[in-house]
This record gives structure tokens, sequence and C-alpha cells, in this order.
């Protein structure tokens, strides 16, 4: 499973990095890299579509998955 984790997360990235692209430079590279609105350019925003989906109902898991508990600051 932490290598799905670390699929998704990688789809994450790249899909975050390509939206800052596009906001920026107005500049998208997987249309550039695939084409414009051609059936893979689709499959990759549906495969990060599904990873932020995934991401979002599996995050208390991720977290238990990989020991990463965040503990609350202290208050004075």
């Amino acid at each position: 499973m932490k290598k799905l984790d670390v699929t998704v997360w990688t789809l994450l990235v790249l899909g975050g990095l390509n939206w800052g692209l596009v906001g920026i430079f107005d500049f998208d590279l997987v249309a550039r890299i695939f084409g414009d609105a051609t059936i893979i350019s689709r499959l990759a925003y549906i495969l990060v579509g599904l990873a932020a989906v995934y991401d979002i109902a599996m995050a208390k898991v991720i977290q238990k998955r990989w020991n990463l508990y965040f503990k609350k600051p202290a208050h004075a």
C-alpha cells in the first residue's frame, strides 16, 4: 500500500506543478506532452483527480500507515 501512497503523492505533485504552470505562465505541460484533449491527456487529468480523491478519503489511514502523527502545539 505504501507504493500506492507514493504513486498518488507523485501524481498530486505533478498535477500541482502543472496547475501552477497554467496559472502563472498559461502553459499546460500535459497538453504539450500528450496533445490537447487527447485520450492520453484526459487520462492523465483523470488519474490526478482520482489521486486527489484517494488522498482525501484515505488521509487518516495514510497518516497511520506512515506513522505520521501531528502533535498539537503546547499551550502556555
